[in-house]
């Protein structure tokens, strides 16, 4: 269990920090490190942006955003490299016997970029923030379990939860939970003001941000180049020949179909990372005819997964089973049977929703992962032969995340996943929360994301999390047919450390900080 680096759940006490975790901070994130130097200007293409992006913390949903606010902002906590969980902003913490209470007790030192000292106080506004009726955070669902949040002195946080969760110190570390200087009984996000490791020197939503060094940050084993240019380049052979003319640096969401040439090409090296990445087709359940689970399973047993992960993914990936947790997960269920491309089966469910055929729209754009609209087209043909006539929305690239996804009945979607399974569910899964984006509700699913959240039992946790994936797979609104690595390249002129992270494409979008320039 990684709740704390080195720690266990003691019933007799508290859950405490190590002082390994405690160190962890000041330790080197990976192997190699020696080998950083400081220096340069960094330029790197990100295969996500919108004119719509704000500095919201609560409205981020891309990997753009993601990378931005890692850079300038700071966080309770952080999942390294390795996917344990070390201290960031929090020094070190501590749990009540049952889970339900925590002391977070914080790091002294620490400045905003303005030089503010950051303050209990800070904290506590910023996650307040996402939490309340009158909240439109998506981080909302993942702190709605803390009931109230007081302060003890000028150091330590206490987050009182309504039970039991041992992975609370995880959930503290998800990228929409910065902390920003307090402002009234808010925060303020508009600035960019943060306690990162860099500063926010221009921000041009959906085409460019500029950072610089933070020279006052509290850590001196990170931000290594003086200077970031991130662009906003959508279009994968745009963000391709931007890496091989030398325009920039490093890209993201290589396209896969070309992705062995590319490497082949001198000076640039393709990364592949295996992770929690996942490839969706989400439902609508509240729209026919995905109302009816009858249709929904038919439409899982018209997918040909095997045949995505070939000619999608180009074998970077696995396939899926149609819930969200990976098989390097801790609780992955690795009993329950695999789907596979069975037309008569989904014929069959077809008639037990009383159809013979069924005619559907499925909207797709490359915005929504790489090849989504071919994968659509691969959809449409294997589901041909049960029955089902999906007919393939090209759509446009730029505003598809606000104006599609969540918009229309069936959409092509990517997740990058959660650390642990309750982050994952909660976020995606809960009814109400703010990006489920099925709309889907299950009285059962509810009833065992709060005990399995609560349960400090090992093996009755791990049944629990095996029976909500057998819900959210065969009665769900979700199809996710591929697990996709993150695929990503890079020039030889960036350095990085021999182990990356996997919670998130390019080195868990900590890449402005734990890279460097070698030339």
């Amino acid at each position: 269990m990684a709740l704390i680096k080195g720690g266990l759940l003691d019933r007799r006490g508290f859950l405490k920090t190590t002082v390994a975790a405690a160190a962890a901070s000041t330790l080197p994130l990976g192997g190699a490190m020696a080998q950083a130097k400081r220096g340069g200007h960094l330029r790197v293409a990100k295969g996500h942006g919108n004119t719509t992006d704000t500095l919201n913390p609560g409205q981020w949903d891309n990997g753009y955003m993601l990378a931005l606010g890692f850079a300038i902002h700071g966080r309770l906590t952080e999942v390294a490299p390795d996917g344990s969980l070390i201290p960031e902003l929090a020094e070190s913490w501590e749990a009540s016997d049952d889970a339900s209470e925590w002391r977070f007790k914080i790091r002294q030192g620490v400045t905003f970029h303005d030089g503010k000292s950051l303050t209990v106080e800070d904290v506590v506004n910023s996650i307040n923030f996402h939490r309340g009726e009158n909240s439109t955070s998506a981080a909302g669902p993942i702190v709605e379990p803390i009931q109230d949040i007081t302060t003890e002195g000028d150091d330590t946080v206490v987050f009182k939860l309504g039970g039991g969760n041992a992975d609370f110190p995880f959930i503290l570390s998800d990228y929409h939970l910065v902390i920003a200087p307090a402002d009234g009984d808010s925060i303020d996000w508009q600035s960019g003001n943060g306690c990162g490791s860099y500063k926010l020197t221009s921000f041009n939503a959906g085409v460019s941000s500029s950072f610089e060094r933070n020279e006052n940050h509290w850590r001196d084993d990170v931000a290594f180049v003086d200077t970031c240019e991130m662009l906003a380049v959508v279009d994968p052979n745009a963000r391709t020949t931007a890496l091989v003319s030398g325009d920039v640096h490093a890209i993201d969401k290589v396209d896969l179909k070309a992705a062995g040439l590319l490497g082949r090409k001198a000076g640039v090296n393709i990364q592949s990372i295996a992770g929690t990445q996942h490839y969706t087709f989400a439902m609508d359940t509240r729209a026919d005819p995905f109302t009816d689970n009858n249709v929904r399973q038919a439409l899982k047993y018209g997918i040909n997964r095997q045949e995505l992960v070939d000619k999608i993914l180009f074998g970077y990936g696995s396939v899926g089973n149609d819930h969200p947790i990976g098989q390097g997960q801790r609780f992955f269920n690795s009993e329950m049977e695999q789907k596979a491309y069975d037309p008569d089966k989904a014929k069959w469910h077809l008639k037990e929703a009383g159809m013979e055929n069924v005619s559907i729209s499925l909207s797709a754009s490359d915005a929504a992962f790489p090849g989504a609209v071919d994968a659509a087209t691969l959809f449409q043909s294997s589901a041909g032969a049960a029955g089902i006539d999906l007919k393939v929305v090209r759509e446009p690239k730029d505003g598809y995340w606000s104006d599609v996804w969540m918009k229309k009945p069936f959409s092509a979607v990517y997740w990058g996943g959660r650390p642990v399974e309750d982050q994952m569910f909660a976020t995606a899964y809960k009814c109400g929360a703010a990006w489920n984006d099925t709309f889907w509700c299950n009285d059962r699913f509810e009833e065992l994301m709060l005990s399995a959240r609560a349960e400090l039992d090992e093996a009755k946790r791990r049944e629990m999390y095996f029976e909500m994936q057998d819900i959210v797979a065969n009665q769900g609104g979700v199809i996710i047919p591929m697990f996709a690595n993150y695929v990503f390249a890079t020039g030889d002129a960036v350095g990085h450390s021999e182990e990356m992270a996997s919670n998130w494409d390019m080195d868990g979008e900590r890449w402005m900080e734990r890279w460097w320039l070698t030339s």
